[in-house]
């Protein structure tokens, strides 16, 4: 049975009783329907206020195949697991981006009988959190054409903002504007991202309340005047409106798994170009609600986990108390050399050769960021005793512990091992650090990050790049955290070199001032900030049936 098929015939509750059951108050809850809800997270965080945070267990994987390693079906099934033994469980995830949705990726709301619901509304429009926040980006964005239209007393020399869609669309990444021939219109170089790449959608996640927004979104560089200085959205007095068009989104979405454990599902950063972590927002509210509150960072370690606790842990004061490191045989084998075609079959050497793979995450989890680590195995039918043998013996060689997770087809049955180790290592004692130190310089974040993360040798800037770091920190910003953008696929910046077994390089082409969100970011390798539709995009398997029914999103 496919995923919309479990979720569609899924018997729910309604959201009122999810609320209810959650610890949520009648006046905190604003339906959006009968199966999801805005809540009220001012009034919760008021209400609870000397009420103890619950644990945080963080969800991430090794480096992915392009379909994932199932991250988000582990932390559902992980939330669910918890609940069928009796803790108080709530799950705090990313909003789906309608670009995986019609891309290659399919949707985020886990898989077979660990899904959140409604699964369709959830993987598209949702409550309309995306939708506002490309609203919000691309207002600014024509309030920038019009104060030059109209004069640009502000003295645009180059503007650095970009509009933003939420699709795929690689036509749009390098756009010429204001073409039309117009008295007045300037014409000029314009170009796209994806809407969870805006500024705007990491301003969202990193904003604690709707002043914080307001704020962050006054500081966003917009551009600089003939002289380098910055041009600000708050110049352009552009903060108030855009705030305006965020004030219902930033409240957190209320939702269930197929089992009936609250979900806050809020923000949707990428992770391999952008931050990658829901709201603080929601996080916040989730560990006052709940004893243990789940949550996922995007893609691998490399990527999505060190930005969670060196960006949104450092700027919230944030830690796990655990940390879930989701893999999959395949993938392994995949990582160990083995084609794709073949990766259902058994073979121990390209196990073998992968597991290096898992091993250097679970060195930066455990040693670098001195964190308590399980190893959960998302299992698949073609997974061989003699391969889960392999790879349970060398985790114990390591000490580390590691659970063979069905969740996907068995539910919270499927994750009960999992759950109950999870609840003991959250009493294990840790030493968490960060990877480097607000005072260090903005290259030195970035090699810090390379090197002991990625396993680089050393790195390289382009001569654009290394000019706007001067610039930056000559602005004042050099105490900002790091934002690589990088591969998914790979600990370096080169999506086919998947082992790293031999030294490389990373190459910084691009970096890019995010004075709002309060992070700098680096563009490696050949990552795109607004991607493109495979061959065959999941778009043209979507469909609607004469009754309504939606048929094909996964």
């Amino acid at each position: 049975m496919e995923d919309i098929d479990i979720a569609r015939n899924a018997k729910l509750k309604e959201i009122t009783q999810i609320a209810k059951d959650a610890g949520i108050i009648d006046e905190e809850v604003e339906q959006y329907g009968k199966y999801k809800a805005k809540i009220d997270n001012k009034k919760i965080l008021k209400r609870l206020k000397d009420k103890k945070e619950g644990k945080l267990i963080l969800v991430t994987s090794i480096n992915p195949t392009p379909l994932g390693e199932g991250k988000t079906t582990m932390a559902i099934g992980l939330a669910d697991g918890l609940a069928k033994i009796g803790k108080k469980a709530m799950l705090a995830l990313r909003e789906p981006s309608l670009g995986p949705v019609f891309g290659i990726k399919g949707g985020a709301t886990g898989g077979g009988y660990a899904q959140v619901a409604p699964m369709e509304e959830i993987n598209l429009h949702f409550t309309g959190d995306i939708h506002a926040i490309t609203s919000a980006n691309d207002l600014l964005s024509a309030l920038i054409d019009n104060h030059i239209y109209f004069g640009n007393e502000l003295g645009f020399k180059k503007v650095t903002w970009k509009r933003c869609l939420d699709l795929n669309d690689r036509q749009l990444r390098k756009i010429q504007t204001g073409l039309s021939g117009e008295k007045n219109v300037v014409a000029r170089e314009d170009g796209f991202d994806i809407s969870v790449a805006s500024e705007i959608m990491a301003i969202f996640c990193l904003a604690t309340d709707l002043e914080d927004l307001k704020r962050r979104i006054g500081n966003i560089v917009v551009g600089y005047d003939k002289d380098g200085e910055a041009i600000t959205a708050k110049k352009l007095h552009a903060e108030g409106a855009l705030t305006v068009l965020l004030k219902d989104a930033i409240k957190p979405n209320l939702v269930q798994t197929l089992e009936h454990t609250p979900a806050i599902i809020h923000g949707g950063p990428f992770a391999n170009i952008a931050h990658g972590c829901n709201s603080i927002i929601a996080t916040r509210t989730a560990m006052k609600l709940a004893d243990y509150t789940i949550t996922e960072a995007g893609f691998g370690s490399d990527l999505g986990a060190e930005k969670f606790l060196d960006i949104k842990c450092r700027k919230a004061n944030l830690k796990p108390d655990a940390v879930v490191c989701v893999a999959t045989i395949r993938a392994l084998k995949y990582h160990g050399g083995q084609l794709k075609e073949d990766i259902k079959q058994e073979n121990l050497e390209a196990l073998s050769r992968g597991i290096h793979n898992l091993n250097k995450h679970l060195d930066n989890l455990k040693n670098k960021f001195g964190l308590n680590v399980i190893v959960a195995i998302n299992k698949f039918n073609t997974d061989t005793e003699a391969e889960i043998e392999l790879l349970s013996s060398d985790l114990e060689k390591q000490g580390v512990e590691m659970s063979l997770v069905e969740s996907h087809q068995k539910g919270s049955d499927g994750a009960v091992d999992l759950a109950e180790k999870i609840v003991n290592l959250c009493n294990e004692p840790e030493n968490f650090k960060y990877i480097y130190e607000d005072t260090d310089s903005i290259k030195e974040k970035i090699e810090k990050v390379a090197k002991n993360i990625y396993g680089a040798q050393k790195v390289e800037y382009s001569k654009e790049a290394l000019v706007e770091i001067e610039k930056i920190e000559k602005m004042g910003y050099s105490k900002l955290p790091v934002c690589i953008a990088k591969t998914q696929y790979s600990f370096s910046d080169d999506p086919t070199n998947l082992e790293c077994r031999e030294p490389f390089t990373l190459h910084v082409n691009e970096i890019i001032l995010k004075a709002g969100a309060e992070f700098v970011v680096a563009i490696t390798g050949k990552i795109m900030t607004m991607p493109g539709l495979p061959k065959v995009p999941s778009a043209e398997k979507i469909d609607i049936d004469k009754d309504g029914n939606i048929v094909g999103i996964f």
